[in-house]
């Protein structure tokens, strides 16, 4: 996210007009921009809408069925306690550390009602649509507090900031990076510091923001803070501002002073957790160099946009979810003309807030390109300052092109002031040409999404239950990874009903990679033979010829997850692409474990643990 210049005199909040008509008059004038926002979050996700239980975003139906998982776990918390940072539910009998994953924890609590009486995939597209709407609002009352007066440049560069081309590519599974609302929230309450009056009640407030916001955004809120830095720091060191900055330095530096003790009393526990909690890891389980922004994809079109739907669409992400510049050429021209017409026309003052704003687009412009620059999906030779940051704590838990992010938040910054400068000139309709130019290219398309599996009446009627205890470890085939994600799925939507619960072995989730140096983290628990045998069969249609080593294997690692039953669902089963290939799967799992015995519309072996599978 990007931090936005005070253009004006203010040094704090202006006060409200009193009584209750002036603000009835203030939210009615906001009125048409929550709107247009709800209404574009809406057509965003309107393919979701249209069947929450059975659709899927295309691009990463893994991602979504994890955050559906942590959503019926804040029901889990409601009804049976434990802790929000730390579950064996996940990855028996080893757990699974969520302070080290984005648990969305204020979220999963938040919304557990919504979860209870209508699942967690009405409460996922719920979330996803109100963060969408609530991102271009929020930045569209920032932009008119603190950079402009003219509501529509101030709607201009809000709703572009909240529906911005990666901002609508992580709308492809990921409710914590499209929570983009709480980038100008922390932003305002920074930016408010510089009233001297208030510098207690500042810091307090913004201890507690950065306490709730972890939780939802930890990443994001890690890029916010970087970005304000390094404009607090550009701002305060030009010539126009110094002696401005040396008189608000002492409050300053002890509002900061109380805001990280009151974020650090709400996050001792999480950040313990994450750094130093069991199942934590160093790092990733994403390659930073593989996840870096190629240098041309600042000028290309994201997949979602009006471009790429007439065929300018490019392939120069990892993938669609990363897409997290794709600004588009007309756009990135627009931007730089606009910073030399207002370059131009600035007083001192001024210009010591845009070359602020320069300052963070460059830096973090260079930080998405990662270790190494890209060029038309190669990577070449030439190192980059990255390279010097990526074993850094936190920055070797990022992913650089994700810092591309930031410039949607300084490009909205310098659409406001540009569309507030031409309005009222006689170059409004050149501004008019010159914005449907640059943003209607990029104008969003709705998310695709894709059927997936029902939920078996196996799990939905409870039939489970014969298999194994109140807590106990069961399994659908193929065990839950991220490109199968139908058995934690099913998991979760058990978890919502908030009764008796099972819990599962493997899952989607970021845990340490045991075999790795340093304590590396990797995508889902530490593969298994029997993990490999059910999954190759799912994903290609491999049948192996079993012997007695397998099953030994088999014994061995059902053993070790304490499992009690397996079960595969009669109706087609899905992963990342798709349907997956059933038929394989059934194969494999009778040559394995026997006949099944048929329950509702599922197919169940009863496996007991250190005896099953027998020897033959």
């Amino acid at each position: 996210m990007s931090v936005a210049a005070p253009t004006t005199p203010a040094a704090a909040d202006r006060p409200a007009a009193p009584g209750a008509r002036a603000a009835t008059k203030r939210l009615r004038a906001h009125l048409p921009v929550a709107l247009a926002a709800l209404a574009l979050a809406l057509y965003v996700t309107s393919g979701l809408w249209s069947n929450p239980y059975r659709h899927a975003v295309a691009a990463n139906p893994g991602d979504q069925a994890f955050f559906e998982w942590v959503l019926a776990y804040g029901v889990h918390l409601l009804h049976h306690g434990g802790d929000p940072f730390f579950t064996d539910l996940l990855n028996a009998p080893d757990g699974v550390n969520l302070a080290a994953n984005t648990s969305i924890t204020v979220y999963a609590i938040l919304f557990a009602p919504l979860t209870m009486l209508a699942g967690p995939q009405v409460t996922f597209v719920t979330i996803l649509t109100l963060n969408l709407a609530a991102s271009g609002f929020v930045w569209y009352l920032f932009l008119l507090r603190w950079v402009t007066r003219n509501r529509v440049a101030a709607a201009v560069g809000g709703l572009f900031a909240g529906f911005a081309p990666g901002f609508i590519s992580h709308a492809n599974g990921h409710l914590n990076w499209t929570s983009g609302w709480i980038a100008p929230l922390v932003l305002w309450q920074l930016l408010r510091m510089r009233d001297q009056r208030h510098w207690v009640r500042g810091g307090l407030i913004l201890g507690v923001l950065l306490g709730v916001s972890f939780s939802i955004a930890a990443e994001g809120l890690f890029f916010t803070a970087l970005a304000g830095g390094v404009f607090v720091i550009a701002w305060a060191l030009a010539g126009p501002n110094r002696a401005e900055a040396r008189r608000l330095l002492p409050r300053f530096l002890g509002a900061l002073g109380l805001t990280a003790v009151v974020a650090g009393a709400l996050l001792a526990y999480p950040l313990y957790m994450h750094f130093a909690g069991p199942q934590t890891f160093k790092g990733t389980g994403f390659n930073q160099r593989h996840f870096a922004e190629d240098l041309f994809a600042f000028f290309a079109f994201a997949d979602r946009s009006v471009a790429a739907g007439l065929g300018l669409r490019s392939d120069l992400a990892p993938n669609p979810t990363e897409e997290t510049s794709f600004f588009g050429v007309p756009l990135v021209v627009l931007i730089i003309g606009s910073l030399i017409v207002l370059w131009r026309r600035a007083d001192e003052a001024r210009r010591a807030t845009l070359r602020a704003l320069i300052v963070v687009a460059v830096v973090f412009f260079v930080m998405a390109l990662g270790p190494r620059l890209r060029v038309l999906d190669m990577e070449t030779s030439i190192p980059l300052p990255y390279a010097l940051l990526q074993r850094l704590p936190l920055f070797d838990s990022a992913l650089p092109l994700r810092f591309s992010l930031v410039l949607a938040g300084v490009f909205a910054v310098v659409l406001a002031l540009i569309t507030e400068r031409l309005l009222d000139s006689s170059y409004r309709k050149a501004l008019i040409a010159a914005l449907a130019l640059a943003l209607v290219p990029i104008f969003p398309l709705p998310l695709l999404y894709r059927e997936r599996a029902a939920e078996p009446k196996f799990i939905s009627s409870g039939a489970w239950k014969d298999y194994t205890t109140d807590g106990g470890v069961i399994s659908a085939l193929p065990f839950g990874v991220n490109v199968a994600a139908d058995g934690q799925r099913w998991q979760a939507y058990t978890m919502a009903r908030g009764g008796e619960e099972f819990r599962i072995p493997d899952g989607y989730f970021l845990g340490p990679d045991e075999l790795g140096a340093e304590g590396k983290g990797r995508i889902g628990a530490l593969p298994r033979a029997t993990d490999w045998l059910f999954l190759r069969a799912a994903l290609y249609g491999y049948i192996a010829d079993l012997d007695n080593w397998d099953r030994a294997s088999a014994r061995a690692d059902f053993q070790r997850w304490g499992v009690t039953a397996v079960f595969l669902p009669d109706g087609e089963i899905t992963g990342s692409e798709g349907p997956l290939f059933r038929q394989a799967v059934e194969v494999t799992a009778t040559d394995l474990l026997g006949e099944p015995e048929r329950v509702d519309d599922a197919l169940v072996w009863r496996i007991r643990p250190g005896v099953d599978p027998i020897d033959r």
